[in-house]
Protein backbone atom coordinates (compact mmCIF):
# COMPACT_ATOMS: atom_id res chain seq x y z
CA UNK A 1 0.00 0.00 0.00
CA UNK A 2 1.50 3.50 -0.86
CA UNK A 3 1.93 6.63 1.67
CA UNK A 4 -2.20 7.62 2.77
CA UNK A 5 -2.55 11.07 0.87
CA UNK A 6 -3.18 13.47 4.12
CA UNK A 7 0.47 13.27 5.97
CA UNK A 8 -1.04 13.08 9.05
CA UNK A 9 -3.01 10.52 8.74
CA UNK A 10 0.21 8.94 7.16
CA UNK A 11 2.00 9.97 10.57
CA UNK A 12 -0.75 8.67 12.88
CA UNK A 13 -0.35 5.56 11.13
CA UNK A 14 3.28 5.01 11.41
CA UNK A 15 3.10 5.92 14.95
CA UNK A 16 0.94 2.99 15.48
CA UNK A 17 2.92 0.90 13.52
CA UNK A 18 6.15 2.19 15.87
CA UNK A 19 3.93 0.85 18.72
CA UNK A 20 3.77 -2.79 17.06
CA UNK A 21 7.05 -3.30 16.75
CA UNK A 22 7.59 -1.96 20.12
CA UNK A 23 5.27 -5.15 21.11
CA UNK A 24 7.40 -7.33 18.64
CA UNK A 25 10.87 -5.80 19.80
CA UNK A 26 9.86 -6.86 23.73
CA UNK A 27 8.66 -10.03 23.02
CA UNK A 28 11.86 -10.99 21.90
CA UNK A 29 10.45 -11.35 18.11
CA UNK A 30 11.83 -11.42 14.66
CA UNK A 31 9.37 -10.46 11.82
CA UNK A 32 9.44 -13.57 10.56
CA UNK A 33 8.34 -15.35 13.79
CA UNK A 34 5.54 -13.08 14.20
CA UNK A 35 4.54 -13.11 10.87
CA UNK A 36 4.33 -17.19 10.78
CA UNK A 37 2.93 -16.89 14.55
CA UNK A 38 0.09 -14.54 12.86
CA UNK A 39 -0.37 -16.60 10.06
CA UNK A 40 0.46 -14.27 7.25
CA UNK A 41 3.06 -13.86 4.41
CA UNK A 42 6.20 -11.75 5.77
CA UNK A 43 5.78 -9.15 3.43
CA UNK A 44 2.33 -8.38 5.41
CA UNK A 45 4.67 -7.89 8.34
CA UNK A 46 6.99 -5.53 6.62
CA UNK A 47 4.16 -3.72 5.45
CA UNK A 48 2.71 -3.03 9.24
CA UNK A 49 5.75 -2.06 10.68
CA UNK A 50 6.36 0.60 7.72
CA UNK A 51 3.10 1.96 8.58
CA UNK A 52 2.09 1.05 4.94
CA UNK A 53 -0.57 -1.32 5.79
CA UNK A 54 -4.46 -0.37 6.71
CA UNK A 55 -5.36 -2.79 9.51
CA UNK A 56 -8.13 -4.73 10.57
CA UNK A 57 -9.13 -5.16 14.22
CA UNK A 58 -8.19 -8.57 13.82
CA UNK A 59 -4.83 -8.05 12.49
CA UNK A 60 -4.07 -5.86 15.39
CA UNK A 61 -5.92 -8.76 17.88
CA UNK A 62 -3.04 -11.10 16.36
CA UNK A 63 -0.42 -9.32 16.24
CA UNK A 64 -0.94 -8.62 20.03
CA UNK A 65 -1.65 -12.27 20.80
CA UNK A 66 1.57 -13.97 19.16
CA UNK A 67 3.82 -10.96 21.23
CA UNK A 68 1.78 -11.69 24.25
CA UNK A 69 0.34 -8.48 25.03
CA UNK A 70 -2.98 -8.09 26.82
CA UNK A 71 -6.29 -7.39 25.74
CA UNK A 72 -6.41 -4.00 27.28
CA UNK A 73 -2.90 -2.82 25.10
CA UNK A 74 -5.23 -4.68 22.00
CA UNK A 75 -7.83 -2.69 22.89
CA UNK A 76 -6.09 0.26 23.60
CA UNK A 77 -4.58 -0.02 19.81
CA UNK A 78 -7.70 -0.86 18.19
CA UNK A 79 -9.46 2.39 19.53
CA UNK A 80 -6.62 3.96 17.90
CA UNK A 81 -6.62 2.30 14.56
CA UNK A 82 -10.41 2.95 14.50
CA UNK A 83 -9.91 6.62 14.97
CA UNK A 84 -7.07 6.75 12.18
CA UNK A 85 -9.61 5.18 9.89
CA UNK A 86 -12.09 8.15 10.50
CA UNK A 87 -9.81 10.68 9.78
CA UNK A 88 -9.61 10.85 6.40
CA UNK A 89 -12.99 10.27 4.59
CA UNK A 90 -13.32 10.51 1.28
CA UNK A 91 -16.81 13.03 -0.27
CA UNK A 92 -17.55 10.41 -2.82
CA UNK A 93 -18.65 8.06 0.34
CA UNK A 94 -19.59 11.02 2.55
CA UNK A 95 -21.81 11.78 -0.10
CA UNK A 96 -23.62 8.04 -0.96
CA UNK A 97 -26.53 9.32 1.43
CA UNK A 98 -27.21 12.82 -0.05
CA UNK A 99 -26.09 16.30 0.61
CA UNK A 100 -29.11 16.58 3.13
CA UNK A 101 -27.79 13.60 5.11
CA UNK A 102 -24.33 15.19 5.17
CA UNK A 103 -24.76 18.84 6.45
CA UNK A 104 -26.95 16.60 9.09
CA UNK A 105 -23.86 14.54 10.18
CA UNK A 106 -21.70 17.72 11.56
CA UNK A 107 -23.91 18.82 13.71
CA UNK A 108 -23.50 16.53 17.15
CA UNK A 109 -19.83 17.51 17.05
CA UNK A 110 -20.51 21.37 15.99
CA UNK A 111 -22.70 21.32 19.44
CA UNK A 112 -19.73 20.19 21.50
CA UNK A 113 -17.62 22.81 20.35
CA UNK A 114 -17.76 26.06 22.36
CA UNK A 115 -15.25 28.21 19.92
CA UNK A 116 -14.59 27.98 16.05
CA UNK A 117 -12.00 29.66 14.09
CA UNK A 118 -12.40 29.89 10.30
CA UNK A 119 -10.76 30.51 7.60
CA UNK A 120 -12.10 30.23 3.73
CA UNK A 121 -10.14 31.45 1.16
CA UNK A 122 -12.91 31.58 -1.79
CA UNK A 123 -16.33 30.56 -0.64
CA UNK A 124 -18.90 31.74 2.38
CA UNK A 125 -18.32 29.87 5.26
CA UNK A 126 -20.98 27.56 6.05
CA UNK A 127 -22.12 28.79 8.88
CA UNK A 128 -23.29 32.24 7.22
CA UNK A 129 -24.51 31.06 3.85
CA UNK A 130 -28.11 31.98 2.76
CA UNK A 131 -30.61 28.80 1.58
CA UNK A 132 -30.05 30.86 -2.01
CA UNK A 133 -26.29 30.76 -2.14
CA UNK A 134 -26.19 27.28 -0.18
CA UNK A 135 -28.65 25.67 -2.72
CA UNK A 136 -26.11 27.33 -5.95
CA UNK A 137 -23.19 25.72 -4.37
CA UNK A 138 -24.32 22.49 -3.51
CA UNK A 139 -26.36 22.08 -6.70
CA UNK A 140 -22.64 22.78 -8.47
CA UNK A 141 -21.11 19.90 -5.89
CA UNK A 142 -23.59 17.50 -6.78
CA UNK A 143 -23.30 18.22 -10.45
CA UNK A 144 -19.95 17.58 -10.42
CA UNK A 145 -20.00 14.16 -8.27
CA UNK A 146 -22.72 12.98 -10.36
CA UNK A 147 -24.70 12.31 -7.15
CA UNK A 148 -28.53 12.95 -6.84
CA UNK A 149 -29.52 16.21 -6.55
CA UNK A 150 -31.78 16.99 -3.18
CA UNK A 151 -29.62 20.68 -3.18
CA UNK A 152 -32.89 21.99 -1.97
CA UNK A 153 -33.14 19.85 1.49
CA UNK A 154 -29.53 20.03 1.61
CA UNK A 155 -29.01 23.90 1.66
CA UNK A 156 -32.46 23.92 4.15
CA UNK A 157 -30.47 21.81 6.27
CA UNK A 158 -27.07 23.69 6.15
CA UNK A 159 -29.02 26.94 6.92
CA UNK A 160 -30.71 25.27 9.84
CA UNK A 161 -27.56 24.52 11.47
CA UNK A 162 -27.12 28.89 11.95
CA UNK A 163 -28.49 28.36 15.00
CA UNK A 164 -25.73 27.87 16.75
CA UNK A 165 -24.70 31.07 16.20
CA UNK A 166 -27.28 32.38 18.16
CA UNK A 167 -27.30 30.20 20.83
CA UNK A 168 -25.23 32.32 23.01
CA UNK A 169 -22.64 29.78 24.21
CA UNK A 170 -20.47 29.41 21.32
CA UNK A 171 -17.68 31.86 19.58
CA UNK A 172 -16.93 32.38 15.93
CA UNK A 173 -13.71 34.05 14.52
CA UNK A 174 -13.66 33.89 11.24
CA UNK A 175 -11.27 35.21 8.28
CA UNK A 176 -11.77 35.42 4.60
CA UNK A 177 -10.25 36.30 1.61
CA UNK A 178 -11.91 39.46 -0.13
CA UNK A 179 -12.12 37.10 -3.47
CA UNK A 180 -15.10 35.05 -1.27
CA UNK A 181 -17.40 38.66 -1.65
CA UNK A 182 -16.26 38.52 -5.23
CA UNK A 183 -16.61 35.18 -6.13
CA UNK A 184 -19.80 34.50 -7.94
CA UNK A 185 -22.14 31.49 -6.30
CA UNK A 186 -25.37 31.74 -8.07
CA UNK A 187 -26.79 34.98 -10.13
CA UNK A 188 -26.18 38.27 -8.79
CA UNK A 189 -29.59 38.61 -6.83
CA UNK A 190 -28.28 35.09 -4.80
CA UNK A 191 -25.26 37.04 -4.24
CA UNK A 192 -26.38 39.83 -2.96
CA UNK A 193 -28.59 38.81 -0.66
CA UNK A 194 -25.97 36.34 0.31
CA UNK A 195 -23.48 39.83 0.87
CA UNK A 196 -26.34 41.22 2.75
CA UNK A 197 -26.91 38.40 4.78
CA UNK A 198 -23.30 38.98 5.98
CA UNK A 199 -23.15 42.24 6.73
CA UNK A 200 -26.40 41.00 9.74
CA UNK A 201 -24.10 37.95 10.71
CA UNK A 202 -21.29 40.04 11.32
CA UNK A 203 -22.52 42.14 14.12
CA UNK A 204 -23.90 39.45 16.09
CA UNK A 205 -22.04 39.41 19.80
CA UNK A 206 -20.84 36.00 19.44
CA UNK A 207 -18.89 36.40 15.79
CA UNK A 208 -15.64 38.25 14.37
CA UNK A 209 -15.40 38.77 11.14
CA UNK A 210 -12.00 39.51 9.39
CA UNK A 211 -11.66 40.36 5.59
CA UNK A 212 -8.46 40.08 4.12
CA UNK A 213 -8.18 42.48 1.24
CA UNK A 214 -6.33 42.14 -2.36
CA UNK A 215 -4.23 44.72 -1.30
CA UNK A 216 -2.73 43.33 2.02
CA UNK A 217 0.70 43.24 2.57
CA UNK A 218 0.92 39.26 2.85
CA UNK A 219 3.23 37.91 5.63
CA UNK A 220 1.03 34.59 5.02
CA UNK A 221 0.12 33.39 1.68
CA UNK A 222 -3.64 31.98 1.21
CA UNK A 223 -4.02 28.17 2.07
CA UNK A 224 -6.04 25.66 2.07
CA UNK A 225 -9.59 26.57 4.03
CA UNK A 226 -9.33 25.17 7.48
CA UNK A 227 -11.37 25.20 10.66
CA UNK A 228 -10.43 24.48 14.45
CA UNK A 229 -12.74 23.27 16.39
CA UNK A 230 -11.34 24.00 20.31
CA UNK A 231 -8.40 23.91 20.65
CA UNK A 232 -7.66 20.10 19.40
CA UNK A 233 -9.00 19.37 16.36
CA UNK A 234 -8.69 20.74 12.72
CA UNK A 235 -11.22 20.05 9.97
CA UNK A 236 -10.57 20.72 6.06
CA UNK A 237 -11.63 19.86 2.57
CA UNK A 238 -9.74 18.91 -0.29
CA UNK A 239 -11.64 18.52 -3.93
CA UNK A 240 -11.45 14.59 -2.74
CA UNK A 241 -11.53 13.91 1.13
CA UNK A 242 -12.52 15.64 4.09
CA UNK A 243 -9.33 15.29 6.56
CA UNK A 244 -9.73 15.61 10.42
CA UNK A 245 -6.62 16.48 11.85
CA UNK A 246 -5.87 15.72 15.90
CA UNK A 247 -1.95 15.66 16.17
CA UNK A 248 -1.17 18.60 18.74
CA UNK A 249 1.57 19.59 16.46
CA UNK A 250 -0.24 19.73 13.27
CA UNK A 251 -3.37 21.76 15.41
CA UNK A 252 -0.90 24.22 16.76
CA UNK A 253 0.67 24.85 13.39
CA UNK A 254 -2.92 25.41 12.20
CA UNK A 255 -3.71 27.45 14.61
CA UNK A 256 -0.04 30.00 14.12
CA UNK A 257 -1.62 29.87 10.42
CA UNK A 258 -4.96 31.25 11.73
CA UNK A 259 -3.33 33.89 13.78
CA UNK A 260 -1.03 35.18 11.15
CA UNK A 261 -4.29 35.44 8.45
CA UNK A 262 -5.91 36.91 11.35
CA UNK A 263 -3.43 39.86 11.37
CA UNK A 264 -3.63 40.72 8.35
CA UNK A 265 -7.58 41.24 8.08
CA UNK A 266 -9.43 44.38 8.25
CA UNK A 267 -12.43 44.43 10.80
CA UNK A 268 -15.71 45.98 11.86
CA UNK A 269 -16.46 49.24 9.50
CA UNK A 270 -13.30 48.61 7.40
CA UNK A 271 -14.43 44.92 6.74
CA UNK A 272 -18.67 46.03 6.00
CA UNK A 273 -16.65 48.61 3.31
CA UNK A 274 -15.93 46.25 1.30
CA UNK A 275 -18.53 44.08 1.24
CA UNK A 276 -20.64 47.02 0.50
CA UNK A 277 -18.45 47.83 -2.55
CA UNK A 278 -18.65 44.11 -3.58
CA UNK A 279 -22.73 44.54 -3.49
CA UNK A 280 -22.36 47.73 -5.53
CA UNK A 281 -20.02 45.97 -8.02
CA UNK A 282 -23.26 43.79 -8.29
Amino acid sequence: MAKHPSSSVQQAREDLAAQLRELRLDAGLSAREVAALCGWHESKCSRVQSGHQALTDADIRAWCAACGADERVAAGLISQNRQLGSAYVEWQRMQRGGLKRLQETVIPLWELTSAFRIYEPGVMPGFFQTQGYAAALLGRIAAFFAIPSDGDEAAAARVERQRLLYSGQRRFAVVIEEAVLRTRIGDAEVMAGQLGHLLDVMSLPSVSLGVIPFTADRPMWPVEGFWILGDDQVVLETVSAKITVQQASEVDLYARTFAELSSMAIHGAAARQLITAAITAL
